[in-house]
């Protein structure tokens, strides 16, 4: 009964060593990103962080709205 428990778990570690080593390899997350993060700027009326490509600028200021620079100019 020992012999045939013993052979039972050395195939099971032997099975499972061998999917473990031969699954591919997984991507790391750093990997998979597309484009990095976009700077973000501070808007000058509210301090709300926005991307840059989406605040509005004026001169060296940023803007989260056309409302708020609207604001500020007055």
């Amino acid at each position: 009964m020992f012999r045939l428990l013993f052979w039972i778990a050395l195939i099971a570690a032997a099975v499972w060593l061998w999917r473990r080593f031969n699954r591919p390899a997984r991507p790391t997350p750093s990997a998979t990103q597309e484009h990095e993060a976009a700077p973000m700027v501070r808007c000058a009326q509210c301090g709300v962080h926005v991307p840059q490509d989406k605040a509005l600028p004026q001169g060296a200021q940023w803007y989260c709205s056309q409302a708020h620079l609207d604001q500020h100019q007055q």
